[in-house]
């Protein structure tokens, strides 16, 4: 087994090993795979609903029965999850879109101004700001003591979790729009530079670049030592990086791009585009096992719980469907748009809309 390999099959190890109960990152896990550790009532009801002062695309971290979340009202919330009830906010100054990270008690998220924010999670109290020169969209992931993220300022930060100390950054010579995901000693990074960069989280050196053929918004998610991530330029592409090379591209006959981040399972690679479709993949060979259509183009990433896969669309429902066949099992109406994506934790699934509906369901 290479060193590559073996360090991303423990880093999965250390994700499925993990407490169940928590969704901590926006994809849920260091390796942003988009799969719960958890399944999901047969039957999702609405346990309870809080609106917003303005709407949210912020994806939900959940961690110690509370729910955290981002909204254009220029705060940072939080909520029990067992009642809808406010715990605190938190006021960052600019709207937030990016999905909050939470380890170690505390809380961080970045805002549309390029300020990064470390905030106490049990009581909501400012700890640390660090500023960018652009917007951050995509969420933290941590690494030994560290915090690592991307900004609209063409780089990538690592910072010392503890005081915000600038650790290393890396210029990526494009907008970093998704999270980092951190496998072994590596991060991995996808940006409007149309590369994937390879990069060692404790020097911050680059170590290698593999040309994506297109820009990248979405976050790209690991399993064993392989990588998958979709593009602006309609692809989807599976990478080997064992061998540092694309194994596989994937093109939607409607021919739009990848703005969601794709779920990985051991089986497929489940994705939504904005051609309307949830595409589901064969990891091996990137040709298409099924899709499902929805009305509008979908820019929330699906998630898979147990069997099933969960994913919200612009024509505002989450829709729950078959993880083997793509068939429609629930479709729920909850707002006007779904940008966010669904956070999974204690049997209960949490997501908002852009017209400020945040949403806790599972069964009553």
């Amino acid at each position: 087994m290479t060193g590559l390999r073996l360090a991303l099959t423990c880093a999965l190890l250390a994700t499925t090993n993990g407490v169940a109960a928590d969704w901590p990152l926006f994809r849920g896990n260091p390796l942003q795979s988009g799969v719960a550790k958890e399944a999901l009532p047969d039957q999702l009801e609405v346990i309870w609903k809080v609106k917003l002062e303005e709407g949210t695309e912020s994806t939900a971290a959940i961690v110690d029965h509370t729910v955290f979340v981002g909204s254009y009202d220029q705060h940072l919330y939080a909520f029990d999850l067992a009642t809808g009830r406010e715990k605190w906010k938190y006021k960052a100054g600019a709207a937030i879109k990016a999905p909050p990270s939470v380890a170690d008690g505390t809380v961080f998220v970045g805002d549309e101004d390029g300020v990064f924010h470390c905030v106490d999670a049990a009581t909501g109290t400012k700890r640390w700001t660090f500023a960018t020169g652009g917007e951050i969209t995509g969420g933290a992931n941590f690494a030994e003591g560290r915090v690592l993220f991307g900004s609209h300022d063409s780089r990538m930060y690592c910072l010392d979790r503890k005081d915000g100390k600038l650790l290393w950054k890396v210029r990526t010579e494009g907008p970093v729009n998704g999270s980092a995901l951190v496998a072994g000693k590596l991060t991995f990074v996808a940006g409007c530079d149309s590369n994937l960069h390879i990069i060692d989280w404790e020097s911050g050196k680059d170590l290698h670049q593999i040309d994506l053929q297109g820009q990248a918004a979405a976050t790209a998610a690991v399993d064993a030592d392989k990588l998958f991530v979709g593009t602006m330029t309609n692809f989807v592409v599976g990478i080997d990086l064992t061998k540092k090379a694309i194994i596989w591209t994937y093109e939607s006959e409607r021919g739009q791009p990848f703005f969601a981040s794709a779920a990985v399972t051991d089986r497929l690679v489940v994705v939504g585009g904005r051609d309307q479709l949830v595409h589901a993949l064969d990891r091996s060979t990137g040709k298409p096992v099924w899709t499902y259509a929805t009305k509008r183009r979908i820019d929330s990433s699906p998630v898979v719980a147990g069997t099933r896969v969960y994913v919200g669309s612009s024509d505002g429902h989450l829709y729950v469907l078959e993880l083997k066949s793509g068939q429609l099992v629930q479709r729920l109406e909850l707002g006007r748009n779904i940008l966010a994506s669904a956070a999974v934790a204690n049997g209960r699934l949490v997501i908002g809309t852009t017209d400020g509906l945040l949403y806790c369901l599972g069964k009553k």
